[in-house]
């Protein structure tokens, strides 16, 4: 029986890496495996891309050459991560995968849309996600949080965060038109809710998709 594919988006600074841990913390709570990855990143060979792609010292990187360093890694998650998983029944939740390069590479740097669909594809195998959480912010209110982390000692901007605020505007647009034409997988959360609040939105909506009961009414 093949898995259940979870994905988390959004843009900087929208929670995404605290609501995927808070996800999984109540997956493993109900006795279901599940997997956790991210994207770019997960393996050995995905991470050292991964570096790659968010070094701020490589600020010069090609838009075409950020788009195949993405798919790159991508390939080999789905080869060495995904697949292996869903193929056992496991459920697999990962941060970012195939969205993020249509909101970032696509609307965000204006690279093709038909050719990015084309490699996500190949990249992927052809699997999507079965549900996609997307987390919705103001970029300026996103670029806000990731300031206020960065204040911590030896904390730095990668290289997508250090884009102008207009860039982030257009990927913001990307992700939210994605919502608006494929609504049954990819559900919009407004992510300036409170953080407990968000994550039990989370919950319901992955409860209902795995057919788990709800919380008991006291």
């Amino acid at each position: 029986m093949r898995g259940f594919f979870i994905t988390l988006e959004g843009g900087e600074g929208s929670g995404k890496t605290t609501q995927l841990r808070a996800l999984l913390t109540h997956l493993h709570s109900t006795e279901r495996e599940a997997v956790e990855t991210r994207d770019p990143g997960g393996t050995s060979i995905g991470n050292q891309i991964r570096n790659l792609l968010l070094d701020g010292e490589n600020a010069r990187m090609d838009p075409l050459t950020e788009l195949l360093l993405y798919e790159a890694s991508r390939a080999q998650l789905v080869q060495e991560i995904v697949h292996p998983a869903l193929e056992a029944g496991r459920i697999v939740v990962c941060d970012r995968f195939t969205d993020s390069t249509v909101a970032y590479q696509g609307y965000g740097r204006g690279l093709d849309l038909d050719l990015i669909s084309r490699l996500n594809e190949l990249a992927t195998r052809g699997i999507r996600p079965d549900l996609t959480c997307l987390l919705d912010l103001d970029p300026a209110v996103g670029l806000e949080r990731v300031s206020s982390r960065l204040a911590a000692p030896r904390s730095r901007r990668d290289r997508l965060e250090d884009e102008a605020l207009a860039f982030h505007e257009r990927v913001r647009h990307g992700y939210r038109t994605l919502a608006a034409t494929d609504p049954e997988r990819v559900i919009l959360l407004d992510a300036t809710q409170g953080i407990s609040n968000l994550a039990e939105e989370i919950r319901r909506q992955v409860d209902a998709r795995l057919g788990l009961p709800g919380p008991v009414e006291r």
